[in-house]
């Protein structure tokens, strides 16, 4: 009973639970990972001229109004995935452009987008972040011509007009709608909307389906709050879209969905493979873990016993000691006095007279002996000093057994 008592409180948990207990936890890690790695792209931003923003210059209200008007929402451009899928080339993509917006970002999207119905819409409006109201912005002043002209410089050779707008309402596709304040305005001789006699507001580019739209508030939130231009709005995409309600919008040009880091490259190809590569190599390094194969090594002793360990461990010191390079002369003297005991040689024998009398106990080889004993006497090299002592050893043996 006792000793029951004693295995249940050495292991409280059984391995089945600590096994699901690591795995949801793997598994959990694994999730914050990714939700953290891909937060930031879904993340829709407070403010500013997005698609989701609520603000004046935000462009949510047109978003909501293109979903209550074909049933469903407008897609949105989240990077060169979207863009290269057949489906994105049908719609007109409407590309809201911010005093903040990424140019290099533009530029590829307007490489992209060659031969495919876009509308540009161009900024206008410096804002500020309204405290106190998330997603609000007050209106401070007009952007200068000069930032405006940068980003509509980008797209085609044109600039803005300087002079001031003396209509007070504007006819886009015979609905007469307000005309915003401080119009922004391009020279045009042929214009899609007109704001008088050669002033565009809408404009089309001669060698490419790309349509700019020079002032945002005719389909932002601050212009559709009156009736009549959130129509004109619907009729303003209705001339250029290809497709009845086939509208999409981008949010590459806000950050969003293009920001790359460590953290993505290893959960997307083609690193990918290498990543799962890893884990599965982790997994079983896990499993080969939880159990011992065979009886566990026992544990050698520092100092071994045996005139093995005794002569293993005088080579060591000889190594360390750098004198191994010096004792080929040395093992074949006492290798030649050796044999001479060996093979009974006459007392007194030594030298030169030795090693005569060695080699006429070799009938079959004349001066074998004096010249292994050289081979080892001259040898420089650990190699050659042992292949020429395992010679002079043989020649010793193959002697003494021709004796007995």
């Amino acid at each position: 009973m006792s000793a029951q008592v004693t295995g249940a409180a050495q292991e409280p948990f059984s391995r089945k639970t600590l096994f699901w207990g690591i795995f949801a936890s793997l598994l959990a890690a694994a999730g914050f990972f990714l939700l953290s790695t891909y937060a930031p792209d879904f993340r829709e931003p407070a403010g500013g001229g997005t698609p989701f923003s609520k603000g004046g210059t935000g462009y949510a209200g047109l978003v909501e109004w293109l979903k209550l008007t074909n049933g469903q929402a407008p897609p949105m451009e989240r990077g060169e995935k979207d863009l290269a899928s057949p489906l994105a080339s049908t719609f007109l993509l409407v590309v809201t452009i911010a005093p903040g917006s990424d140019p290099a970002a533009l530029d590829r999207l307007i490489k992209a987008r060659s031969g495919k119905n876009t509308l540009f819409v161009l900024p206008k409006w410096q804002t500020f972040p309204l405290l106190g109201h998330d997603g609000w912005e007050t209106k401070i002043e007009r952007l200068p011509n000069s930032v405006v002209n940068d980003w509509l410089g980008r797209i085609a050779k044109a600039k803005l007009g300087e002079a001031r707008n003396t209509l007070s309402q504007i006819n886009i596709a015979g609905r007469m709608v307000p005309a915003p304040d401080e119009l922004q305005w391009v020279a045009d001789e042929h214009p899609l909307i007109a704001a008088g006699d050669g002033r565009a507001i809408l404009t089309e580019l001669d060698n490419e389906p790309f349509y700019i739209l020079t002032d945002p508030d005719f389909i932002n939130n601050a212009g559709l709050k009156d009736e009549q231009t959130a129509a004109a709005a619907l009729d303003m995409i209705a001339m250029i879209e290809p497709a009845k309600g086939a509208v999409m919008f981008d949010l590459t040009l806000h950050g969003i969905g293009q920001k790359y880091d460590l953290a993505k490259l290893l959960v997307e190809p083609p690193f990918l493979a290498l990543t799962l590569s890893v884990l599965v190599a982790a997994a079983l390094a896990f499993l080969h873990g939880l159990g011992r194969f065979g009886p566990p090594r026992a544990e050698g002793r520092a100092i071994a016993f045996g005139k093995r360990a005794l002569v293993d461990t005088t080579a060591m010191l000889l190594r360390r000691a750098g004198r191994l390079q010096g004792l080929g002369d040395r093992y074949a003297a006492l290798m030649r006095q050796r044999a001479a005991a060996l093979l009974g040689a006459p007392h007194g024998l030594q030298g030169e007279a030795l090693d005569r009398w060695l080699d006429s106990r070799d009938k079959g080889e004349a001066h074998g002996f004096t010249a292994r004993f050289k081979a080892v006497n001259d040898s420089n090299g650990l190699a050659a000093m042992h292949e020429a002592a395992e010679k002079l050893h043989d020649w010793t043996a193959r002697r003494l057994g021709e004796r007995r």
